[in-house]
């Protein structure tokens, strides 16, 4: 007689990824980080002296200086729409007149990305020798 042989049953294989440790770590990492973030924030107290003064209001709208790409030069005044072209000789005639009525008298210098920076210190120059103070720089002119 043949015994009856007990056959086990085989487990099937899961094709499923298992989760939950990489829930638990996810928590144990969101704990660490919630706990050390307020740590790195380094600071301290600086005593800043107080002080009455305002700050400038200036309603004069600056004068703009604009350097072409082939190199030409453009005044325009704050109440014109459109600049004029005009030479270095007369763009030093002209800001020297205009500073010699106003001593606070803002020159920006616009120059389009593409002007050789030579050009650019040359209006610069013009200006300085205009006598005028207060020149700001702006690049991309349109």
């Amino acid at each position: 007689m043949t015994a009856a042989i007990p056959r086990r049953k085989r487990r099937k294989l899961k094709s499923e990824i298992n989760v939950v440790p990489y829930i638990d770590v996810m928590l144990v990492l969101l704990i660490i980080f919630m706990v050390t973030a307020p740590l790195l924030t380094l600071s301290f107290e600086v005593d800043l002296p107080s002080s009455t003064a305002k700050a400038l209001e200036s309603k004069q709208d600056p004068v703009i200086v604009s350097v072409r790409a082939d190199g030409q030069l453009s005044l325009k005044l704050p109440e014109t729409k459109e600049p004029q072209a005009m030479d270095s000789g007369a763009l030093q005639a002209q800001l020297g007149a205009l500073a010699s009525q106003d001593k606070n008298l803002r020159v920006i210098v616009a120059a389009d990305k593409t002007v050789a920076y030579e050009k650019v210190v040359a209006a610069m120059d013009v200006i300085k020798a205009a006598k005028i103070e207060k020149v700001g720089l702006a690049t991309d002119a349109r």
